[in-house]
């Protein structure tokens, strides 16, 4: 009986911990208008998603580490793109997000130079921040995190000026509620693969994701 206890006990934690964090579930593109599912972190693949599956719902740790780049275990590439036109919106839906975690949300791209197939992004100054909402005291819910609990959704803009090409599309939360221990933030990376028609010839360089994020950076400590 001892056993069977201890056992439901630790099921029970296990599953309260997992409850605690989360993934995007699916992301909308508004032109082309399409809904992508993403699979569930502990479920198989799918084959038709253009969005890397992760592989826990906990964060990318430690954040200096490759995790960081498409989430725990999320950096393998998959099959499918996304269209997008440049200058439309992409909208990722995290419900249920069930976490309190306040901070900010970030958004990056990076261009795959040879196809996303073989692209990881996961060395060089390849990622472009092309979206960022952190505190607002004007709102009533200030931290941008706040906000995704209902209706559990955040839209961005992929830039207009954007070259076309296949390219990353990284979103993330950034937990800062355990912040005060150095290497405490938690990220929540998520990685899409999209192809941008109807661009200008904006290529940016941005910074390399494992390295840009320090223990000790502002905002992170």
């Amino acid at each position: 009986m001892r056993s069977v206890l201890h056992s439901t006990v630790v099921l029970g934690v296990l599953a309260s911990l997992a409850a605690g964090h989360g993934q995007v579930r699916k992301i909308i593109t508004h032109n082309p208008v399409a809904t992508y599912i993403a699979a569930d972190a502990y479920a198989a693949a799918d084959p038709n998603s253009p969005i890397r599956k992760i592989s826990e719902y906990g964060p990318a740790a430690p954040f200096t580490g490759t995790n960081i780049t498409c989430g725990p275990g999320g950096n393998i590439p998959v099959a499918n793109v996304a269209p997008v036109v440049a200058g439309s919106e992409v909208t990722f839906d995290w419900n249920p997000w069930n976490s309190v975690h306040q901070g900010p949300l970030m958004t990056y791209v990076a261009r795959c130079p040879n196809g996303c197939a073989s692209f990881k992004g996961d060395t060089g100054n390849v990622w472009v921040k092309i979206a960022e909402d952190g505190y607002n005291p004007n709102r009533a819910l200030p931290w941008a995190e706040e906000n995704i609990h209902s209706p559990g959704t955040y839209t961005i803009k992929v830039p207009a000026s954007l070259a076309n090409g296949e390219y990353l599309l990284r979103h993330e939360v950034l937990g800062l509620h355990v912040a005060g221990t150095a290497g405490g933030a938690q990220f929540y990376p998520t990685c899409i693969q999209i192809k941008v028609t109807g661009g200008g010839s904006a290529n940016p360089t941005g910074i390399a994701l494992p390295g840009a994020y320090k223990t000790d950076d502002p905002g992170i400590l």
